[in-house]
C-alpha cells in the first residue's frame, strides 16, 4: 500500500487538503469571534448614545425598579447595565477618573467589558455587560461559521480519491493491456487517449516492444540457421558411421575413420562457438586490469603450432604498452577468433602478426595477414551468424566473427575490418575505449 502511486497521492492532497481546512477554520473562528465582539462593542456604543440621548431629552431607558439609580437591560441575550453620571451612585469597581471609551474591568470575581460616553458639562454615560455573555455570544456566532468548513473538508477528500482513481484508470488499463499481449508476439500500445505525463512511458514501451521482436525475430534466426548448421555435420556423421560398419577390411576401416573424425571435430568447434555465443548474451564478467601483450604472447603460444603446421610466420608487434580495464575471458575470446579467421585463410608461407598501439588515449589492437582478404561489400554481413563469404573453403560455421562482435560490444569496444596497405590481405581491428593508466 506504502508504494501505491493513487495512495500516496489520494492521502497527499487529502493531509493537504485538510490541513487548509484546519488553518482557514482556525481564521475564520478567530474572525468570527472577533467580529462578535466587535458588533458588541458597536451594541455598547449604540445603548450609551441613546441613554445621553434620553436622559437629555428627560426620559429613562430600562427598568423603574433598577437597584442604586442604575438602569439594567435584562434579557436572553445579554445582560446591560447603564449608569448616569452624576445622577447615579458610582459603583466601587468605577474609577471616577476612568477616561472614555472602552475597559474591561473586574467587579466581584466579574469581569465586564465597560464603554464610557463623555457628554457636556462633566455628565457622562457608562454602559457594562458581563463579557461572560460576551463571550457566549462571539462563540455561538464563531461556532457557526465553523460547519461549512468542516463539512466541506471531508466533500474534498472524498471527490480527491475519486477524481484520482479515474484519472489513473488509463494506466491500468495500459497494464492490463500489456498483460494480454501474447509473449511470442508482443504488439506495441496505444498512446491514443492516454495522459500526456504517461505518454513519454509509454512510448519508451513501445520501443522496447520493437526492439524485443527485432531481437526475438534474430533469435528464432539464429536457432532455425543453428539447427540446420548442426543437421548437416550429424548427417554427415550418420552416413559415415553406417560406412564404417560396412567396413570389410582394417585398411577401409581406416579410410573412412579419418572423415568421420573431422566430421566429429566440425561438430565439436560449432557446439563450442554456440555455447561461446551463448555465454557472451548473457553478459560479460567482471572488469579487470589486462596487460595485452601477456595476454596476446599466450595465444600465440597456444596457436604456434598450428602456425608452423602450415608454415605461416606468427609474430608479435608491440608499438606501445597496452593495458586496459575489460573482461579477460572476453577479450581473449574477440582475439582468439581474430586470430583463428586469419590463420584459417592465410596461404602456406604467409605471416599472420598481433600489432598492439594506442591511439588518442584508446587501446587498438590489430591482426595483421596475408590472406584473400574481404570485398567491402560483405564486411558488413560476415558479421552475421552462419555467413560465409563465397569462394572460401575454410570448413568453418560463420559463427567466429558474429562471436567476436557481440563480445567486443559486450566490452564496450568496437571491432572492424580494413584493408592492409601497402600488402594486400585483412586487418582485424579491436579498438577499446580507454587506457587503464
Amino acid at each position: 500500500m506504502r508504494r501505491s502511486l493513487q495512495w500516496r497521492l489520494s492521502l497527499t492532497l487529502s493531509a493537504a487538503v485538510l490541513l487548509a481546512a484546519l488553518v482557514a477554520a482556525a481564521i475564520a473562528f478567530f474572525l468570527g469571534y472577533h467580529e462578535a465582539t466587535e458588533l458588541q462593542d458597536d451594541i455598547l456604543r449604540q445603548i450609551a448614545a441613546l441613554a445621553a440621548h434620553d436622559a437629555s431629552a428627560g426620559g429613562r431607558i430600562g427598568s423603574p425598579a433598577a437597584p442604586r439609580g442604575t438602569d439594567d437591560l435584562d434579557n436572553a441575550e445579554s445582560y446591560i447595565t447603564i449608569i448616569r453620571l452624576p445622577e447615579n451612585t458610582l459603583p466601587h469597581w468605577l474609577a471616577a477618573d476612568l477616561p472614555a471609551g472602552f475597559h474591561t474591568l473586574r467587579a466581584d470575581g466579574e469581569r465586564l467589558r465597560v464603554f464610557k460616553r463623555a457628554g457636556p458639562e462633566g455628565r457622562a454615560t457608562v454602559v457594562a455587560q458581563p463579557t461572560e455573555v460576551r463571550d457566549e455570544i462571539g462563540l455561538t456566532a464563531a461556532r457557526h461559521t465553523l460547519v461549512p468548513l468542516l463539512l466541506l473538508p471531508l466533500l474534498m477528500v472524498w471527490m480527491i480519491l475519486r477524481i484520482v482513481r479515474r484519472e489513473l484508470a488509463p494506466v491500468r488499463r495500459l497494464a492490463a493491456h500489456l498483460d494480454a499481449q501474447p509473449a511470442e508476439r508482443p504488439r506495441a500500445l496505444a498512446d491514443t487517449g492516454v495522459p500526456s505525463e504517461i505518454r513519454p512511458f509509454v512510448l519508451a514501451i513501445n520501443r522496447l516492444l520493437e526492439r524485443v521482436g527485432v531481437l526475438m525475430d534474430q533469435q528464432r534466426r539464429f536457432v532455425a540457421d543453428a539447427a540446420h548448421e548442426l543437421r548437416s555435420p550429424l548427417t554427415a556423421l550418420a552416413v559415415q558411421a553406417r560406412n564404417l560398419r560396412e567396413a570389410a577390411t582394417p585398411e577401409a576401416m581406416r579410410e573412412r575413420v579419418e572423415p568421420l573424425q573431422a566430421g566429429i571435430a566440425r561438430a565439436h568447434q560449432l557446439t563450442e562457438q554456440l555455447l561461446s555465443l551463448a555465454r557472451v548474451q548473457a553478459g560479460p564478467a567482471p572488469n579487470l586490469p589486462i596487460d595485452v601483450a601477456a595476454l596476446a604472447r599466450e595465444l600465440i603460444a597456444d596457436y604456434l603450432p598450428l602456425a608452423e603446421a602450415r608454415g605461416i610466420d606468427l609474430g608479435l608487434d608491440e608499438r606501445a604498452p597496452v593495458r586496459i580495464e575489460a573482461a579477460r575471458e572476453t577479450l581473449r575470446l574477440v582475439l582468439k577468433n581474430g586470430l583463428e579467421n586469419a590463420l584459417k585463410y592465410t596461404p602456406s608461407g604467409g605471416e599472420v602478426t598481433v600489432r598492439l598501439a594506442a591511439d588518442a588515449g584508446a587501446a587498438v589492437i590489430d591482426i595483421l595477414d596475408d590472406g584473400p582478404g574481404i570485398p567491402a561489400a560483405e564486411r558488413a554481413r560476415v558479421f552475421d551468424p552462419f555467413y560465409r563469404t563465397l569462394g572460401t573453403n575454410g570448413g568453418g560455421s560463420g559463427l567466429g566473427l558474429a562471436i567476436a562482435r557481440e563480445a567486443a560490444a559486450s566490452l564496450g569496444g568496437s571491432l572492424s575490418l580494413l584493408d592492409r596497405t601497402p600488402k594486400a590481405g585483412l586487418i582485424f581491428r579491436y579498438r577499446h575505449g580507454h587506457r587503464s593508466s
